[in-house]
């Protein structure tokens, strides 16, 4: 098993966000771990996430505790999120990016399992992803049906 050593990235255009989105495929996200300062305009999530870069052969498997830092966030709408249940799980299955007629700006999607997903709209594409602590093992490795 190769260690994972400490992903950073930041998204500022569509390619990038393509990267960060398939380093968070299937993240686990606790609602408690979303906060969104509306003063600041960030939205900061803390996942964990399964370490797709060090994911060859049968396992054991990593996952570690990973930041998503949004700014530029002018608005933030939900759906199919338990936001009365702070400690209700989603998996982070995609994030899309829809650009405005005119750029910069545009509307961010987080896609979430069971059909939730979290709207941001955005001044910019301006995101950073960071991995901290130490990785753990796991056995589980994600599985994704193959859909026609």
């Amino acid at each position: 098993m190769t260690p994972v050593s400490g992903l950073r990235l930041v998204a500022q255009d569509i390619a990038d966000l393509e990267v960060c989105s398939a380093a968070l495929q299937d993240a686990l996200l606790r609602v408690r771990d979303l906060s969104f300062d509306r003063r600041a305009r960030r939205l900061v999530g803390v996942f964990s996430r399964f370490c797709w870069e060090a994911s060859s052969g049968s396992g054991p498997y990593q996952r570690v505790r990973s930041a998503l830092s949004i700014d530029g966030v002018m608005a933030v709408r939900s759906r199919n999120i338990r936001l009365d249940s702070p400690d209700a799980i989603a998996a982070l299955l995609s994030l899309h990016f829809t650009p405005e007629a005119e750029p910069p700006g545009g509307e961010l999607r987080l896609l979430l399992s069971g059909g939730g997903e979290i709207g941001l709209k955005l001044e910019c594409l301006d995101l950073v992803l960071a991995d901290f602590g130490e990785p753990w093992k796991t056995r589980r490795k994600p599985e994704h049906q193959e859909t026609a």
